[in-house]
């Protein structure tokens, strides 16, 4: 059975840095599209990043609008862990933070459907 585990969360203030983990088990990541949602209280589950991998080489990379510059996806390392750095953090990029997965590639990388791994998710407060 896979399983992923997010870390990282926590509180920080706004301008201020965090970087999330996603750690898998239970298959291999090699060929794996690896993303990043986020949910706000009262609001949908939202696209933040993904990445597309087939072993060695990365065939996309995709972030949305509103994270673009900011924040940066790293795909599963050896260790089977990936990333989600994120900085100049604003109050609005407050949320529960997800890592979602699913084998091969994911071309509809935006929409929560296409997964079938998710992680049990980590608070992200910006607030000062």
């Amino acid at each position: 059975q896979v399983q992923l585990v997010e870390s990282g969360g926590g509180l920080v203030q706004p301008g201020g840095s965090l970087r999330l983990s996603c750690t898998g088990s239970g298959r291999s990541f090699r060929f794996y599209t690896l993303a990043w949602f986020r949910q706000a209280p009262g609001k949908e589950r939202e696209f933040v990043s993904a990445i597309l991998s087939s072993g060695d080489f990365t065939n996309g990379v995709y972030y949305a609008d509103s994270v673009k510059g900011r924040f940066t996806i790293v795909a599963m390392d050896t260790s089977n862990t990936g990333y989600l750095q994120m900085n100049y953090l604003k109050p609005e990029d407050t949320a529960v933070y997800y890592c979602a997965g699913a084998g091969g590639e994911v071309r509809n990388y935006y929409n929560t459907r296409y997964y079938d791994d998710w992680g049990q998710g980590t608070q992200v407060t910006v607030s000062s």
